[in-house]
């Protein structure tokens, strides 16, 4: 369900130019046969509706592209907050995984022989850990939409990326992947590389069509840093460009882990880079 009701269209041309026609209708009615009047007033009748269909037409175009500016920002607006629920899902999933984790490690662990304080605590960490789940699940559970059909697909890691990157190849993108030595990462960085990598490679084949495209994932210190570079548009390819509301969400979905999205030509193609940190923020 959108947060927000879709723009509806509308012109003031529309009313005007139906009044201003009925009274030059009335006002023929009403010319003689004869008489200076009937000389004069049809050149004023027609010179009143040559003015009316020149307004309406400038006001037509004028509503037609506030219109558009505010259907545009209204999509905008429904990407952000699309991605922001896709965010809470993978909270959710993420999160409560963990602390489920918790909570059985803790109620199996203090079953063992340990001293009295240390039972204490590990009772402590269950009950304190089972309280966080219920409360994320009450909280995020009611962003889920309920009609949804079927289970949601499970959150995508990294090893996602090689099926990823080869299933371009169905939109004519030849794309290839260069992943270094990234070490333990956060499931939700995952998700977001993942996300930038999709973005990117769909973006390369509406802008550049059957083109090379690299996909590099690296480490630079504490952040996590994914880029997808295409070698410009292919010959004769005509660009079909979207409405940017994907690279709104990605850097929705970025700037939430505290990162930068960062999107620019390099020579005659176009590069998309995430810097994301594996720590929290």
């Amino acid at each position: 369900m959108n947060a927000n009701p879709r723009p509806a269209w509308s012109s003031r041309a529309v009313p005007v130019v139906v009044a201003v026609a009925a009274v030059l209708i009335m006002a023929m009615c009403t010319v003689g046969t004869s008489g200076p009047l009937s000389r004069i007033i049809p050149v004023v009748i027609g010179g009143g509706a040559a003015t009316a269909a020149v307004w309406a037409v400038r006001r037509w175009r004028a509503d037609r592209a506030a219109y558009e500016r505010r259907l545009t920002e209204w999509a905008a607006t429904e990407a952000v907050l699309a991605e922001r629920l896709h965010i809470a899902h993978d909270l959710h999933d993420l999160v409560s995984h963990g602390l489920g984790l918790i909570t059985v490690r803790a109620a199996a662990t203090r079953h063992l022989p340990a001293p009295a304080e240390v039972r204490a605590a590990l009772d402590d960490i269950e009950e304190t850990s089972r309280d966080a789940t219920a409360e994320l699940r009450r909280m995020l559970g009611v962003l889920r939409e309920p009609t949804a059909p079927g289970p949601r697909a499970p959150v995508e890691g990294l090893g996602a990326l090689p099926g990823i990157v080869a299933a371009a190849a169905a939109a004519g993108v030849r794309a290839r992947l260069h992943a270094g030595e990234l070490g333990d990462v956060p499931p939700g960085v995952q998700v977001a590389v993942c996300r930038t990598v999709r973005e990117g490679l769909a973006n390369t084949a509406r802008h550049a069509g059957p083109a090379d495209a690299t996909v590099r994932v690296r480490r630079d210190g504490g952040h996590v840093v994914v880029s997808v570079a295409d070698s410009g548009p292919a010959h004769g390819w005509r660009p079909t460009p979207g409405a940017g509301h994907g690279l709104a969400g990605l850097r929705e979905r970025v700037g939430s882990l505290g990162g930068t999205l960062s999107a620019e030509r390099v020579e005659a193609g176009f590069r998309l880079t995430a810097r994301i940190p594996d720590e929290p923020q």
